[in-house]
């Protein structure tokens, strides 16, 4: 592709693959996208042992990193983090709605509270703006820097500047776009409702459209990547046909063998409908898509507490949840019930189990199909 994106970040083809598995960011890269590694909850160690191993094994090849730090949460920037005091304050009610769950599929949840005191990654990540991570992620070559909720810290968009890496920022409203632009973000994920993981309200469909004529109005040239719902090279196509300048896709990845997904939340997803996905605030304390299960039906029943603010919610579900992961994969059938994970609508269409590779060969063929029909169309 000769896009100014693809020769701005030295890629082939503008496909970006957010994921939390560090193969995927390396097998992507390598077949000519670009990787994005998600790293909210890394501690800096961890995250240089991830970028080191990326390094070693990407060739060269261009990836980014996506982190986490949103404008409104608990975790305020610039505080300490005690978290003693942030899970001794945490709500009872909630602590026990969430142990009542795991009883109902035969779950011991005894020793959660241990397993809330050593999750507090993200909620540093928060406290001090991603700065750590930030540090960490600068010291490698990467080509992309992504804040996935809210207007990225204006550390970040220094920093950026100053290593020549593009920032790159989610929205899921013009108004947000409009914002990120005068920020100085140089490029725009309009990421609808379809999405997995933290989505708008507004279907990508209408979003992207949106924002790409909102900032032409306001005299931006900001390159735009459509993302929500997008698994095939056809709905890239479409996506740039509206205006794009190409797609960021997470759920795709998750049924490869290189995701971090574990085998039964695999099975589930090759299953699933386009309609066996909730958007809820259960997980994280916003809204974020994912597959639907008894643990996502509980919190959404009638009586079941309101979730907490990010980053309180994450020490309710993700403990219980790890957990579940952990059974489900030695066969205990409740986990295998209530095991979910993040992933979008475009679930239903992911139904075979392909290499990461393969997968950006599948988005080559299926966009250049896609192309021939509307060439069709047109005529000489």
């Amino acid at each position: 592709m000769q896009t100014p994106i693809c020769q701005r970040l030295g890629i082939e083809f503008s496909l970006f693959a957010f994921s939390h598995a560090r193969d995927v960011v390396v097998a992507v890269s390598k077949a000519g996208g670009m990787g994005v590694l998600g790293v909210a909850g890394y501690s800096p160690q961890r995250l240089k042992e991830e970028l080191d191993w990326i390094d070693a094994h990407v060739g060269g090849k261009p990836y980014g990193v996506d982190l986490i730090v949103p404008n409104a949460h608990e975790a305020k920037a610039g505080a300490s983090i005690d978290v003693e005091a942030m899970v001794g304050g945490l709500s009872q009610q909630h602590k026990d709605f969430a142990a009542q769950i795991l009883a109902s599929r035969g779950i011991d949840a005894g020793a959660l509270e241990a397993e809330r005191r050593n999750g507090a990654g993200f909620a540093r990540n928060l406290a001090d703006a991603g700065a750590a991570s930030m540090e960490i992620a600068f010291q490698h070559p990467i080509k992309l820097i992504a804040n996935a909720l809210g207007v990225p810290p204006p550390l970040m968009i220094e920093m950026g500047k100053r290593h020549g890496v593009a920032v790159a920022a989610l929205v899921g409203a013009k108004e947000h776009a409009l914002a990120q632009a005068a920020a100085g973000v140089d490029v725009i994920i309009a990421a609808g409702a379809e999405a997995g993981g933290h989505c708008g309200e507004v279907s990508t469909l209408v979003l992207v459209p949106e924002v790409v004529q909102a900032l032409e109005a306001a005299g931006h040239d900001t390159p735009v990547l459509a993302a929500g719902g997008i698994v095939t090279g056809a709905q890239m196509a479409a996506a740039m046909a509206m205006g794009a300048a190409g797609a960021w896709c997470g759920s795709v990845w998750l049924t490869t063998p290189e995701s971090e997904a574990s085998p039964v939340v695999k099975q589930k997803m090759l299953a699933a409908s386009s309609r066996d996905t909730v958007r809820s605030r259960s997980r994280t304390g916003k809204p974020s898509r994912q597959l639907r299960s008894p643990w996502t039906d509980a919190w959404e029943a009638d009586g079941a507490p309101k979730p907490l603010p990010m980053p309180l919610q994450t020490f309710i579900s993700e403990p219980p949840l790890r957990l579940v992961d952990k059974l489900a994969e030695g066969g205990h059938a409740g986990a295998q019930e209530l095991a979910t994970y993040w992933v979008g609508q475009g679930v239903g269409l992911m139904n075979t189990t392909v290499s990461a590779g393969a997968v950006v060969q599948a988005f080559k063929e299926d966009f250049l199909r896609a192309y021939e029909r509307l060439a069709a169309c047109v005529g000489d």
